[in-house]
């Protein structure tokens, strides 16, 4: 029994080990970017992604996101919103979308490294059976979708 119980311990202390050794620190390169591209940011947590390091922040009244590369060089950044708040052109192409009849759920407006926006809207018509992912442009076209989990 106490065999057991030391070996248990060692391998507890040894994947503890391990998992802390996987885990980067934010470079400064990184941190620095966030606080140039978005100065008012607060509550900032860092995830590592291992190509890239992303940010989840408070800014203006909204939750956002933004990944960046180990470098400090922005990618994306994502911005939750209502589906009330969609620009009149997406709720138009939405409606008018063969997924007008599914449930819209939590939306995303990302913004794009090549000054692009996309917008991205979870729908599901039933709970446990259809889901998706919605893409849409600014002038409401769907450009994608993606099955959801």
């Amino acid at each position: 029994m106490k065999k057991k119980l030391v070996l248990f311990l060692l391998l507890s202390v040894f994947t503890t080990a391990m998992l802390q050794a996987q885990i980067r620190k934010v470079p400064a390169e990184v941190t620095d970017a966030l606080k140039n591209k978005y100065p008012n940011a607060k509550n900032v947590e860092w995830k590592d992604n291992l190509a890239n390091f992303q940010a989840t922040f408070s800014m203006d009244n909204a939750e956002w996101t933004a990944e960046f590369s180990s470098k400090g060089e922005w990618k994306e950044s994502a911005k939750k919103m209502t589906f009330e708040a969609l620009p009149a052109a997406v709720k138009d192409g939405y409606s008018k979308s063969k997924f007008n009849d599914w449930a819209p759920g939590t939306v995303h407006m990302i913004e794009k490294a090549d000054k692009s926006v996309v917008y991205k809207i979870y729908a599901e018509k039933t709970s446990l059976v259809q889901k998706r992912f919605l893409y849409f442009n600014k002038e409401g076209q769907l450009e994608k979708e993606v099955p959801g989990i």
